[in-house]
């Protein structure tokens, strides 16, 4: 019989859809109310609801019109602020599920997160929900979410969520004061299970733009430390689309056998960094990883905000129209904000003349926030384009994606 032969994993996925006719994933913005203040808040939270919320039928028609996009059906996300603030939450969770969504939930870790509120989502009909974890201890998390039991209501809810049967998401945002907890935090996602450990870059915008933020070579020291411990805990960026970038050239360096270190320039965080995660055993190189996903802004994903309003992204707040007056569908498919998001051949800057533009395309949301131009290049990327030593590995690496 032949010899057996083990299929190297590609080191970026695509996602099975025409993204141009489909996204990938859909976020609702179910409300902006919230109790908490957040640093980093992108809607800027307030304690009470907006009367311009989209209303319980409302709601249910957008969920209808996210079906239209066929099947596969989108990935469904209900965010905020804080989703319990809706006393309808529950009924519209049954109603997404009715219509054939699945929908995950991401709650602020409030009073109203508990151990029976998580299996009252669990009976609705919700499978994930993320949580918000932005330091390894009390100090520093509370700190950052403005409020004092922040860090050990988000552990208790972790395990509730556990032992209702909820898959949990952790999410974790990147700043200058929080980068040195990072191999922390991923020892807590490690030792008390996650789906997924999603890192934030931050996006200047909303409560965010006070924030002091990383400088283009700590971005790539602290991508390179988060593809190394994507060995031990499934890990994703969100707003860092150039890790897609990294992972393309770490395998082809570990391909060559080369030694990243020296062939990428990285510096002394990333080394900092990946000493400690050492020490805590995160970093196992037999185990398979989980290759970031190419999405991007209105190219696989879209934003309803609670008005209604649609955006690219969150992150991106470039409207290209209502649901209330238009379908979803026609305004991802054919709104020039989201088809011109979709063409590589149209980004400026170091983006427009980089290898890696259609794999990548940086963050149109930093891009916007930090220039007013979505096209404009990603000013947390500082790889100069062309500078990859191989080139040719890496075209084959391309063409493989």
């Amino acid at each position: 019989m032949p010899e057996s032969t083990t299929r190297r994993p590609r080191p970026v996925r695509r996602v099975r859809r025409d993204v141009a006719a489909s996204p990938f994933i859909v976020i609702w913005e179910a409300t902006r109310a919230c109790p908490l203040a957040c640093h980093h808040c992108r809607a800027e939270a307030r304690t009470a609801r907006d009367p311009a919320e989209l209303t319980t039928d409302e709601a249910v028609r957008l969920m209808r019109q996210i079906t239209d996009f066929g099947r596969p059906a989108p990935l469904f996300v209900i965010t905020g602020g804080d989703p319990f603030e809706r006393p309808d939450l529950y009924d519209l969770i049954r109603q997404a599920r009715e219509l054939g969504l699945t929908p995950a939930v991401s709650p602020s870790a409030t009073p109203a997160l508990t151990s029976a509120s998580l299996t009252r989502l669990r009976d609705a009909g919700a499978t994930v929900i993320s949580l918000s974890l932005d330091g390894a201890s009390a100090e520093r998390h509370d700190d950052f979410r403005g409020f004092d039991g922040v860090f050990g209501r988000t552990l208790r809810a972790w395990q509730s969520a556990h032992y209702a049967g909820l898959r949990v998401q952790i999410n974790t945002t990147v700043t200058r004061t929080s980068m040195m907890d990072l191999p922390d935090i991923a020892r807590l996602v490690r030792d008390r299970g996650a789906l997924l450990w999603s890192v934030f870059f931050l996006i200047p915008t909303g409560r965010g733009r006070s924030l002091a933020s990383l400088t283009a070579q700590e971005c790539e020291d602290v991508l390179n430390f988060l593809y190394d411990i994507g060995s031990t805990i499934p890990v994703k960026t969100t707003e860092a689309h150039h890790f897609r970038r990294v992972a393309l050239q770490r395998h082809v360096l570990e391909t060559r056998g080369v030694d990243h270190v020296e062939a990428l320039g990285l510096g002394a965080l990333y080394r900092a960094l990946r000493r400690r995660a050492e020490r805590s055993g995160l970093i196992r190189p037999s185990r398979t990883r989980r290759p970031p996903i190419d999405v991007n802004s209105g190219r696989g994903l879209v934003f309803v905000s609670h008005t209604g309003e649609v955006s690219p992204s969150g992150f991106l707040p470039l409207p290209a129209g209502n649901v209330r007056d238009l379908p979803l569908t026609e305004i991802y498919r054919t709104s020039p904000v989201f088809t011109s998001l979709r063409d590589p051949g149209l980004l400026s800057g170091r983006c427009g003349d980089c290898e890696f533009r259609a794999a990548c395309g940086g963050s149109r949301s930093r891009a916007f926030a930090v220039s007013g131009d979505p096209l404009a290049e990603e000013p947390w990327c500082a790889y100069v384009p062309g500078s990859f030593p191989y080139q040719d590995d890496l075209a084959a690496g391309l063409s493989a994606t």
